[in-house]
């Protein structure tokens, strides 16, 4: 069997002695969409940031970052990069959609020269160069190439989200990172940015790792599906029998959470799970999920929680999904349990690269999210 594109292996995230991300192994195959979905709060987009070292100074990194370019190159070890090696991978091997479009974009530059400067500064193009491939990329996320002199505020949500897009794609990468694409865009936009992201997965046969709060969303999109709790995947399987079927209370509350429109049954008794994400200063000991789950046992607060098999391609940290009973996390050991390829019970601080202060920042890099426009509205450029 072939190397997959993407190999992270024990990626733990911490600020001082707080886990954010605790031991997360992912692998994604070239072509492949994972879904990686969970709470705010759950280490989803400081997960992402991790895969390009794009974490401020203040949280801590561990673990091992692989890509094996899909021609047979030398392995990018992205752990052991130095910032300017990391010049060489970001845009050319792996990039990132950054949540919250409006935020993301620099407000002051027009929005061909943002995606100009990536070209130039990481696939050493020349500047004449860069501008021919900027309205070529305007095109192949379906606008105008003419909208390159637009500033971002002169564009709707959608058109800046189909912008960063094209940005994420300036320098032809293997692997996309998908950080909330579709946040607070209406469903119209929603659909056609989905649509756009799967299409040009299918033509440039890209690995993308697509990550949201919304479960539906990635049971259409993604084949394989991975759900975040708390700084831990607690779940994984085909993105099909997850959603349909959730092996683990917490991805069931997530499922649920997916109004069904037109069921007076849906409407009149509404589904939803009380409390918060653990702080990550205060875990619970054995199953960090114990104190809000609604099938809770007397052994969870004192098992070792890992991936058990559960199911056909399938694993879930649940006491549920075992014949026997789970081993125990020893005397004193709060919260010191281990999640199988995942490792112990990490937690995750404010979504995105936020330490755990309390002083939460929007999920990833974006700030607030961009306002709700029609994928056609804004003004033409000057």
């Amino acid at each position: 069997m072939s190397a997959p594109l993407l190999e992270v292996s024990g990626l733990t995230v911490r600020h001082r002695r707080d886990l954010i991300v605790d031991g997360v192994d992912l692998t994604l195959a070239r072509g492949e969409a994972l879904g990686l979905a969970g709470e705010s709060g759950c280490g989803k987009s400081t997960t992402a940031l991790s895969l390009m070292r794009l974490l401020p100074p203040a949280l801590e990194q561990e673990g091992t970052i692989a890509l094996h370019p899909p021609d047979g190159g030398e392995t990018i070890n992205i752990d052991r990069r130095t910032e300017r090696g990391m010049q060489l991978v970001r845009w050319r091997h792996v990039s990132l959609v950054f949540q919250g479009a409006m935020n993301s974009l620099d407000p002051v530059q027009r929005v061909g020269d943002q995606i100009a400067e990536a070209i130039v500064l990481h696939a050493t193009g020349k500047r004449t160069r860069a501008a021919t491939r900027v309205g070529e990329l305007l095109e192949l996320v379906g606008m105008p190439a003419r909208r390159a002199r637009d500033y971002p505020h002169q564009l709707s949500g959608g058109q800046r989200q189909r912008v960063l897009i094209a940005l994420a794609l300036a320098c032809d990468p293997r692997l996309l990172v998908a950080d909330e694409p579709t946040t607070a865009l209406d469903v119209m936009v929603q659909t056609q940015v989905l649509r756009l992201l799967r299409d040009l997965q299918a033509t440039f046969g890209l690995a993308v790792l697509f990550i949201t709060h919304d479960l539906s969303t990635l049971a259409a999109v993604c084949r394989r599906l991975a759900v975040m709790y708390a700084g831990r995947i607690v779940e994984d399987g085909p993105s099909g029998d997850v959603f349909a079927a959730p092996a683990h209370p917490y991805t069931r509350a997530l499922a649920a959470a997916f109004p069904v429109i037109g069921d007076p049954a849906f409407r009149m008794n509404p589904s939803g799970l009380a409390g918060d994400p653990p702080d990550p200063r205060d875990l619970p000991s054995g199953c960090p999920f114990h104190p809000r789950c609604p099938d809770v046992r007397p052994v969870c607060s004192r098992a070792a929680v890992e991936l058990w098999p559960a199911g056909r391609g399938r694993q879930a940290a649940c006491v549920r999904v075992l014949d026997g009973e789970p081993p125990l996390v020893a005397a004193g050991a709060a919260g010191a349990g281990t999640l199988g390829a995942v490792g112990p019970d990490g937690a995750a601080g404010p979504d995105g690269a936020a330490v755990p202060d309390g002083a939460a920042g929007p999920d990833g890099a974006a700030g607030p999210d961009a306002a709700v426009d029609s994928d056609d509205a804004g003004p033409p450029a000057p």
